[in-house]
């Protein structure tokens, strides 16, 4: 059964039109062919004949059921790798001025599986924020903010702040990839995979999943390839990665003495023998080989223009900062992803390094914000003044956050924290996002939620909603089972719907 059931989901629209165009062998056949092929490759256009919920054969899944109306058409997913502390930059707890180094009470703490790093701890002395906070204006009675974030604090009516953001992993690996593919163990697509082989391509010449990395300027943990991977998908939905450099992709240069004609006559040729090896294995990633080779045959001319910043005004680049011009930079990779989205790719992430302060984590998250904030507003920015940012679902997140206890020696002008995954700060903005409001509420330590607590599947569940997508039907059947990002979870959190 397992047999047949692969045979009749490997006959693809594409496949069934070319064999009758060879059977019968006119030009009516031929034409059937020619107009499978082009409804398959165009563009973000669904399959003709084919409604919303159909299985389509040689995908493995069902289609996402759409909802009325997608509010956004694309995500901008901001990754701030190592967790920020959300008591340092969003959660605002003046209390905890008179509680410093005092420790934290076993109420509070509940007796919380604790990392390697503070387990031997014999206590767990409170440690208040040394930087200041002050109210900004959105569309409820004002959002507290840090000094460190002033840009970002600017935009404060576009924001959606969720101060109740938790997750179930304690380390970086397991907590990176839960918040990117919906669960801990490696091997499971990524969140931007899924996006790309829900919703497909808007641009013929761009990769709908595009990943960027800057390095950071503190403790960084490792940035594994398989965050941004599509898992059991077919691989043209994993992410592609531009780096700074000349070579912004690897690989995509011609060799010495190749000229592009003959780079066309070879990708034909492999072509042909790839079609052939398909009719006989039906391996959908054969597919995939021709469908990548096709696409950096495009990307050839269309990465070259989109890297090359002469066409942007020196308004636009100031806006962005002093670091726009540095190949890799937060600022330079921020206007990379609006050059992006205004391209159609679907699935934008930008990851920052570095936000692992266990120690010392004054001096570093000054850093790292001096680095991400000026870029993160103008991005936003931006795209609203563009009128790109209605139809953009922003994202800003870590991998969980930090605790309200100095991690090692507490001291008036330094102190550490440990990974915390009980409660956390990440932002939503544009996209059908209701702009200017907070959503939950920690308690006096910002160590337990009070209030309106977020699952990752939730916040999954309702940037597919945004999308236009039922994550109950994203699906792909991988070993007799139908996976899906959200796995048996997710509720659609409709109180930050606009």
């Amino acid at each position: 059964m397992d047999a047949l059931e692969e045979h009749l989901l490997n006959l693809t629209r594409r496949r069934f039109f070319g064999k009758v165009g060879k059977a019968v062998g006119t030009s009516i056949g031929a034409g059937f062919g020619a107009a499978a092929l082009a409804s398959i490759i165009r563009a973000g256009e669904p399959l003709a004949g084919v409604s919303p919920g159909d299985t389509i054969a040689g995908l493995g899944s069902t289609r996402p059921a759409l909802n009325l109306a997608p509010k956004a058409k694309r995500v901008i997913y901001m990754h701030m790798e190592g967790a920020p502390s959300q008591l340092d930059l969003y959660d605002y707890k003046p209390g905890l001025r008179h509680r410093f180094n005092q420790d934290l009470p076993d109420s509070i703490r509940q007796g919380q599986r604790l990392t390697g790093m503070t387990s031997g701890q014999t206590r767990f002395p409170v440690a208040p924020s040394l930087f200041k906070f002050s109210r900004h204006a959105n569309n409820q009675d004002g959002v507290w903010l840090s000094e460190l974030i002033p840009h970002t604090a600017a935009m404060a009516k576009e924001i959606c702040f969720i101060h109740s953001m938790k997750t179930e992993a304690i380390n970086h690996e397991p907590g990176i990839t839960f918040f990117q593919t919906g669960n801990q163990q490696p091997g499971r697509p990524c969140f931007g995979s899924w996006c790309s082989y829900g919703l497909g391509s808007a641009n013929a010449n761009l990769p709908s999943f595009v990943v960027m990395i800057t390095q950071g300027l503190g403790n960084m943990q490792a940035l594994s390839a398989r965050f941004w991977g599509s898992g059991f998908l077919p691989s043209e939905h994993q992410g592609c990665k531009i780096r700074a450099g000349e070579n912004a992709v690897m690989y995509l240069k011609n060799p010495d003495g190749v000229s592009r004609d003959d780079r066309r006559t070879m990708l034909d040729l492999v072509t042909k023998l790839n079609d052939e090896e398909f009719d006989e294995s039906l391996d959908p990633e054969v597919r995939a080989r021709i469908a990548q080779a096709e696409m950096a045959y495009r990307m050839q001319m269309s990465v070259p223009e989109l890297t090359d910043f002469s066409d942007e005004d020196q308004a636009t680049l100031d806006m962005y900062g002093p670091d726009v011009t540095k190949p890799g930079s937060f600022a330079a990779n921020c206007l990379l992803a609006r050059r992006l989205a205004e391209r159609g790719v679907r699935f934008i992430q930008l990851y920052m390094r570095g936000w692992d302060a266990h120690d010392n984590l004054p001096t570093q998250i000054t850093a790292q914000t001096k680095a991400v904030d000026q870029p993160q507003a103008a991005l936003l920015k931006d795209l609203k003044r563009r009128g790109l940012l209605d139809e953009t679902l922003v994202l800003w997140a870590g991998e969980f956050g930090r605790t309200v206890y100095s991690q090692g020696t507490l001291t008036e002008a330094n102190y550490g924290r440990d990974h915390h995954p009980r409660c956390f700060t990440v932002w939503l903005a544009g996209g059908g996002v209701k702009p200017g409001i907070s959503y939950g509420k920690t308690d006096d330590f910002s160590y337990n939620i009070a209030e309106n607590p977020v699952e990752v599947h939730d916040l999954h569940a309702t940037l597919l909603h945004l999308l236009g997508v039922d994550h109950r039907k994203l699906t792909f059947r991988e070993q007799g089972r139908d996976f899906r990002l959200t796995d048996v979870s997710g509720n659609i959190l409709t109180p930050l719907l606009a």
